[in-house]
């Protein structure tokens, strides 16, 4: 009793101490980035920059006559440099004068080499292979020599001459007139060149801030008053002219009716920190203040990750329901959704910001991140090689995270006992020293009271990791573990296991079954033989990436009979082991209402069945729910497919791929899936028709006429080398196709396909936006690809030009064509070109003819022809079926 006393005294000294240390330490200064990494695209509306942009293009203009111009907009973090370097960088008028440009987010790390590197994937839209610096810096100088380029160079920091100087070099080849605009906090930053410029940027009027803010709290539309507004241009005054202070507290206030509310904010001391010497910005401080205490805790978790990690929304979920800092589920309520309520929170408040083009990724302001490592105080603690020795554990540090190998360091300290958390973060690919396994044995048996544990190198799993009793979460992915002891298994408070792509793995641990709290198993990409026994009683089970379906009862596939609670993504796997209908009944697959997405797989390579219909029948009895949303089928051995496959009833279901069906000589019903917007069918061996019965069931009926496939935007064949037939309905089909993709179908006949395309596009929805038409011939059995692009359309492998004659009397908008690469005669008789066309470009087209004729009348201002005189001995401009403005030859 008297060393628990103990105990709770020294932690009420340690509470005290970490008062002080939030309330009246300085805040930490230094230069910091406060965003994520930045792109050229321009979000929205811009305000009160027209000014500085007329002056950055005056600028510009006036280094024209300069053979390299560096010019550098200067300003504190949040004032809006980067959103103006982005109005110029899509300004077409100020970048037609300009042959190439590129845009590069450099941050605080200013790594010549990989800068290097992205620079040239910039330019080339595409890989750079090259790893020495000097093969980085010859490709770079060939790639601009010669050429006005315009270079943004965003978030940068460093000073260090010797590095600019390297990095710089290969720029001094461009023609005169490049220009490397850097963006930055600090003076004097970047490369010593003869022309170095400097624009300084400054903050908003009031009235500009507020239209920032009155867009991001919905004013007047949701809460507006004069009495709001009063208030509300106070608060705006107190942002001192910040577009980010104005967007955030505008956010903060979006759901906020009441004038209290609003006075909340004006009135908070926070204020008072001094914005000029801190990197901490005010408004980002209020809006923490502003934070139930659960989602406090949850933010300033995120301090154990380094600047510009992407966080996986439902990894750090994970984590935190380990840790604990999540309000109490309300009845019913999962664990799963109290945190993705929190995380969707958080991000509604700008805390995070999604990663572009991504549903999963977010990233957090640099700003954000140093706030919440000030907030984290010593109980947090990063160590890696980018802060260096001056980070160190501490006697109040309960949660550590580390980038790279430091265990004989760990093993030194007597902080580690107590930890509460330990992630390795390998993001800078450090590759584990051979010792580490030991020193991890060291580091595991001074601790008793770990509640997360990640690595991501480890050879050998300890024995002594089954005396971590209050361990909740643990994380051995893409580690080199070939076995797991069965002390795992007195893990009882374990949540999440994941063992991903643990591609030495091949079996669990027999007594997996008392994991009885267990709610997250990832074994995805391992190669087990099978599950263990008894995996039906882990009935909390929430995610399950897959399941190995084993030849015993115990290991079989109905013990998925007793997890009801599956959600999100789910595969099956080794299904060539049912074989009885009735084992895959009590599977019970359609009452897990929860999953997503379905893959079911037959991994055995024998497609030789003694009874089809058996196989038909088992997954028929694999019948998902009606709210499915993607669906795979891998290895199915039956000849057709049940009905439920293609059921009009799966309204959600979006994406389906049916792979390696080797029997199937009829494909299912897929027309009627309303939703569906991607279908892959790839390795029928013994599909020779494509007729009828792909488009609806025979007795399919609608009240209304419909379209089939109304929503599927790609499609693609791969593989069928028998296929010879595809037949459309008369009825209307595909009308939001995208792209169609036809690979090694040698025995489709090219009159068929040609008129399958025709078809295709003419009940296109899209057809009559196209502006732009790109035709490119390819060498026969390459494969056929058309794709719809907004008003662009382009076919590529075609066996000749003139199969498209149909389809341009179709494109009745349609301003230029691009022809190239073709090897069949090219030659544009009377009335073959819609009235609409600007410009016409002929590349590498080598039997090129222009018959005289009666010219028609168009609104033909361009002919290009390039590589394409090869068979013309004479051009008669009388002889163009068209008048023209402007030809290049």
């Amino acid at each position: 009793m008297a060393t628990k006393i103990e105990e709770v005294v020294k932690r009420i000294e340690d509470l005290q101490k970490l008062k002080d240390t939030l309330g009246l330490k300085e805040i930490p200064t230094g230069s910091s980035s406060w965003r994520p990494p930045s792109t050229s695209l321009e979000r929205g509306i811009v305000y009160g920059r027209d000014d500085d942009k007329q002056a950055l293009i005056k600028m510009l203009n006036d280094n024209n006559h300069h053979s390299l111009s560096v010019i550098s907009i200067v300003g504190m973090g949040g004032v809006g440099k980067t959103t103006l370097a982005q109005c110029l960088y899509n300004n077409t008028d100020l970048m037609k004068g300009f042959d190439l440009k590129a845009w590069i987010c450099v941050s605080e790390n200013f790594d010549i080499v990989e800068t290097t590197k992205n620079l040239i994937k910039e330019i080339t839209s595409g890989v750079c292979c090259l790893d020495g610096f000097n093969l980085l810096q010859q490709d770079l100088k060939e790639k601009l020599s010669e050429k006005k380029f315009f270079v943004v160079l965003d978030d940068i920091w460093s000073n260090d001459g010797d590095k600019w100087k390297s990095f710089i070099t290969p720029f001094q080849y461009g023609r005169k007139g490049s220009t490397v605009l850097l963006i930055t906090r600090k003076e004097n930053v970047g490369p010593i060149v003869q022309n170095y410029n400097s624009y300084f940027l400054n903050g908003l009027s009031d009235d500009y801030c507020w239209s920032i803010f009155a867009d991001n709290s919905s004013f007047p539309e949701s809460n507006g008053s004069s009495e709001l507004e009063e208030i509300g241009r106070k608060i705006v005054k107190k942002c001192d002219g910040l577009p980010l202070a104005a967007e955030t507290l505008g956010r903060l206030l979006r759901s906020k009716h009441d004038v209290e509310e609003w006075n909340k904010v004006l009135s908070s001391d926070i204020w008072e920190f001094p914005v000029t010497d801190s990197k901490i910005l005010p408004a980002l401080l209020i809006s923490y203040y502003h934070l139930p205490a659960y989602l406090k805790r949850c933010f300033v978790y995120c301090s154990l990750y380094p600047k510009d990690h992407k966080f996986d929304k439902d990894e750090l979920i994970l984590l935190w329901m380990a840790e604990d800092p999540l309000r109490a589920p309300k009845r019913r309520e999962t664990l799963e959704e109290v945190g993705r309520e929190c995380f969707d929170d958080l991000a509604s408040r700008l805390f995070f910001k999604q990663v572009e083009s991504s549903e999963k990724y977010f990233v957090m302001h640099d700003l954000m991140h140093d706030l919440a490592t000030f907030l984290a105080g010593e109980f947090y603690c990063r160590l890696s090689e980018e802060l260096g020795e001056n980070e160190e554990m501490r006697i109040l540090t309960r949660h550590l995270s580390c980038d790279y190998p430091i265990f004989e360091k760990l093993c030194s300290s007597k902080s580690i006992e107590s930890l509460r958390t330990f992630l390795f973060i390998n993001n800078a690919q450090f590759h584990v020293r051979k010792e580490s396994t030991r020193l991890t044995c060291d580091i595991l048996s001074k601790n008793k009271y770990l509640r997360v544990l990640s690595f991501d190198e480890l050879c050998v799993f300890p024995d002594s990791m089954g005396k971590l009793i209050h361990l909740r979460y643990l994380n051995l992915s893409q580690t080199e573990i070939k076995t797991l002891p069965e002390s795992l298994c007195k893990l009882c408070n374990l949540q999440t296991l994941k063992l991903r792509y643990c591609s030495k793995l091949r079996m669990l641990p027999n007594g997996m079954y008392n994991l009885v709290n267990l709610r997250h198993l990832d074994i995805w990409g391992t190669h087990l033989k099978e599950m263990p026994k008894g995996m039906s009683k882990l009935n909390q089970l929430h995610i399950l990436s897959n399941y190995m379906v084993g030849k015993n009862e115990d290991s079989g596939i109905q013990e998925l009979g007793g997890l009801p609670n599956l959600h999100g993504s789910f595969g099956i796997q080794k299904l060539e082991n049912v074989i009885y209908v009735n084992q895959a009944r009590n599977a019970k697959i359609r009452d897990k209402k929860h999953i997503d997405e379905l893959w079911l797989e037959w991994s055995s390579s024998d497609d030789m069945v003694s009874d089809t219909q058996t196989e038909r029948d088992i997954l028929d009895n694999l019948q998902p729910h009606n709210g499915l949303k993607e669906l795979t089928i891998w290895g199915y051995r039956g000849t057709t497919f049940p009905n439920w496959v293609g059921n009009c009833s799966y309204q959600n279901m979006t994406s389906v791929s049916l792979e390696s069906c080797n029997n199937c000589y009829l494909l299912p019903s897929l027309g009627q899936l309303p939703s569906l917007q991607s279908l892959r069918i790839d390795d029928f061996g013994q599909l020779k028709s494509v007729g009828m019965e792909f488009y609806k069931n025979e007795g399919y009926q609608h009240s209304s006429p419909i379209a089939l496939f109304p929503s599927l935007q790609l499609l693609e064949f791969d593989n069928m080398p028998c296929w010879e037939e595809w037949c459309l309905p008369d009825s209307e089909a595909f009308p939001q196709l995208k792209s169609l993709q036809i690979n090694d179908c040698p025995m489709l006949k090219g009159d068929m396909l040609n008129s399958v395309l025709m078809r295709i596009i003419s009940s296109s929805l899209d057809v009559l936006k196209v502006s732009k038409l790109e035709i490119q011939e390819g060498h026969q059995g390459w494969g056929k690809e058309m794709t719809l692009d907004g008003d662009s359309l382009s076919f590529s492998e075609c066996e000749s030009v003139l199969e498209y004659a149909m389809v341009i009397n179709h494109l009745t908008s349609l301003q230029e064509i691009h022809i190239s690469g073709c090897l069949s005669a090219i030659s544009f008789p009377g009335n073959c070109l819609p009235k609409s066309l600007q410009k016409l470009t002929i590349l590498n087209c080598s039997k090129l003819e222009f018959p005289q004729q009666q010219q028609q009348k168009y609104d033909l201002v361009e002919l290009r022809i390039e590589h394409s005189c090869d068979s013309l001995t004479s051009l008669l401009l009388d002889a163009l079926p068209f008048p023209i403005s402007r030809i290049w030859i």
